[in-house]
């Protein structure tokens, strides 16, 4: 028989256990202290996890910043290198203070600044002195530091915007020659290189700010800015803090980065951010932000720009974070209470009552959120078509430029041969004059009226040589509709290009009616044949046989017309046939062309509702075709074309 110990000593204590547990008291002291500590530990763990994305998240797009800043310095690095071994340039170092070299060198500075997409293209002298320029201008006050200091680039604020410019330098030396001692050591001597000059390019990063600046507005939650050696912001998305300094910045301090001519105005408040920055992790900082009162709590981490010397300083708003992380502290109270109150199910049912109030709450919220970011959505949906409608006309207006400028090239490349045509004229007018005169003398007036007769003949051939030129180089409307015989065109096309046709011998050939009126506007149609008849003479002055020929056939039941300028030229390759629309592609030597004529001719016949092609002649012949479709006014086979 198994004896049992008594239990009745621990009776009372296990009583009164229970009837601790069982006081609703106990409960609620219970149910807090899992609500606290369910609230303290997610929002610890909340704030950390958000923590650590939004810094994992920042590193990112601060390495996107780091490599879209170092593109966007580095696009022109090597420009002035290029420039440097120009024959302009090196003709300008020899002769610094030759007027026309100057004017050579800055035309050539100007067609490269506008090319490369740069702001300005300048050569200094070692004491900074403009020699040459792509447009006038004043060198910045750093330039004479950065030459003393051997600089490759630096930075500088534009005194008129306020925005930051980045210069690229490059110097100009002279080989050093051998050295009077040379045989006595029995080499070389060697010497460092004359510093003759300096090329330098300037380009402004505004609308890298611009971009900045955008992204910032939009996401509502992360600033950019970039800081210089001398820890003062020269770049940022927010204009508040532009040229503000970097931790505390003493009156003596900033007297000397104001007299360093470095920023064009005040220096700005000062930004409590340490001089060094944990890069991945990051630190919690306080800054004033525009249009919020006080300070906010802000997420900062740096990125070094080591051969820049910049510091790139990433901004990340907590607000968010803290945000979710007092909701998931929300819910880790919740689900501690639940766990507490899970025998009172009155209690758990007004905690899912508040929780479901506080989802309605957060989901009127969003909602508000969301129309106020349609609304704003589509504000800069209107700004981007205005501006995207004033970037068209500015394109209409410089194509407009750009026409003029390619029929006043055209005009000076004929200049000399029309030059000669109207001077043999002359010279006959002046000898027909003095003999006239001689022939009143001796008393023989038919041979002065025979000569008058000569002379009249001479004056009217004049007056259509110089009526089409006046014609030609008139600005065109931009007009198309209207009504133009295309047999006029192509003879006042012959006419401005018959001195070098007959100079080269041609053999011309026009079958086009008499009859036959295009859709299209005069001038411009006459400088499309002028460009495209031009191109035949030029490929045909090196063959033994040059026969051009200008046609016009019928097409969609004479609804159009195909007009075709075909020539015995050498013609082009295949892989030159594919680019002959290309911009600034030329076929010619060097400085005989700018490869804009086919280019805007193109253009100019598609305005006109037709299309422009070249293609090589087939069937054993040698030479090129150029061919271009017009809408037909009218078409009367009665007339006869008179060529």
């Amino acid at each position: 028989m198994v004896v049992l110990p008594s239990l009745s000593p621990l009776r009372p204590r296990v009583l009164g256990a229970l009837r601790l547990l069982g006081r609703p008291g106990f409960h609620l002291f219970l149910t807090g202290l899992l609500m606290v500590l369910g609230f303290v530990l997610a929002h610890r763990l909340s704030e950390r996890s958000g923590r650590e994305q939004l810094s994992a998240l920042s590193t990112e797009r601060l390495e996107l910043y780091a490599s879209n800043l170092a593109a966007e310095l580095g696009r022109h690095a090597s420009l002035p290198s290029l420039l440097a071994i120009a024959p302009t340039l090196e003709a300008l170092m020899q002769t610094p203070d030759d007027a026309q070299a100057r004017r050579a060198a800055s035309h050539m500075l100007a067609r490269v600044n506008v090319r490369a997409g740069t702001h300005q293209i300048f050569v200094a002298t070692p004491q900074g002195q403009v020699l040459s320029a792509s447009e006038a201008l004043a060198p910045p006050a750093r330039l004479t530091e950065a030459l003393a200091q051997g600089r490759a680039h630096f930075f500088a604020a534009d005194p008129g915007t306020g925005s930051t410019d980045f210069y690229l330098l490059h110097p100009l030396r002279q080989a050093a020659r051998p050295g009077p001692r040379a045989a006595e050591i029995g080499g070389l001597e060697s010497a460092r290189p004359a510093l003759l000059g300096v090329i330098v390019v300037r380009f402004n990063l505004a609308p890298l700010e611009a971009t900045w600046v955008d992204l910032g507005l939009r996401s509502q939650g992360e600033r950019i800015l970039v800081a210089d050696d001398q820890d003062v912001v020269i770049m940022s998305s927010v204009q508040a803090w532009k040229y503000a300094v970097l931790g505390h910045a003493d009156p003596s301090r900033r007297q000397a980065l104001q007299a360093s001519s470095r920023y064009p105005q005040a220096i700005g408040p000062d930004l409590d951010l340490p001089a060094s920055l944990e890069v991945h992790q990051g630190q919690q900082v306080r800054l004033p932000f525009p249009g919020a009162s006080g300070t906010k709590p802000m997420l900062a981490q740096q990125r070094q720009i080591v051969p820049l010397g910049l510091r790139l300083v990433a901004l990340s708003d907590l607000t968010e974070v803290r945000q979710r992380a007092q909701l998931a502290a929300w819910g880790g109270a919740a689900f501690g209470a639940s766990i507490g109150l899970l025998v009172l199910y009155l209690s758990s049912r007004r905690r899912a009552l508040r929780q479901l109030t506080q989802a309605q709450a957060a989901l009127r919220q969003t909602h508000a959120q969301l129309e106020q970011l349609v609304d704003s959505r589509t504000t800069e949906l209107r700004q981007s078509n205005a501006a995207l409608k004033t970037q068209i006309a500015q394109r209409l207006k410089t194509e407009g430029e750009l026409l003029q400028a390619s029929k006043l090239a055209v005009l000076g490349q004929m200049s000399a041969g029309l030059s000669h045509e109207v001077n043999q004229p002359l010279t006959a007018l002046r000898a027909l004059a003095r003999n006239s005169i001689r022939l009143l003398e001796a008393g023989r007036h038919d041979a002065v009226s025979a000569n008058l007769k000569l002379m009249d003949d001479m004056v009217e051939r004049m007056s259509r040589i110089t009526s089409q030129l006046k014609s030609f180089a008139r600005k065109a409307d931009g007009q198309v509709a209207g009504s133009q015989p295309l047999l006029d065109s192509v003879r006042n096309a012959l006419l401005l290009l018959e001195h070098r046709s007959r100079a080269l011998d041609v053999q011309a050939e026009v079958a086009v009616p008499a009859g036959l009126r295009v859709r299209a506007e005069a001038n411009r149609l006459e400088q499309v044949l002028v460009n495209l008849i031009g191109n035949a003479l030029d490929a045909m002055q090196h063959e033994p046989t040059r026969q051009l020929r200008v046609q016009a056939q019928p097409m969609d039941e004479g609804r159009r017309v195909l007009v075709k300028v075909q020539d015995s030229g050498a013609g082009v390759g295949e892989a030159e046939l594919q680019r002959l629309f290309e911009p600034f592609f030329t076929t010619k030597p060097a400085g005989e062309g700018l490869g804009l004529g086919l280019v805007i001719s193109a253009k100019i016949v598609n305005e006109f509702g037709g299309t422009l092609r070249a293609e090589r002649l087939g069937h054993g012949k040698q030479g090129m075709s150029f061919e271009f479709d017009l809408a037909v006014e009218t078409w009367d086979a009665t007339e006869q074309a008179d060529v």
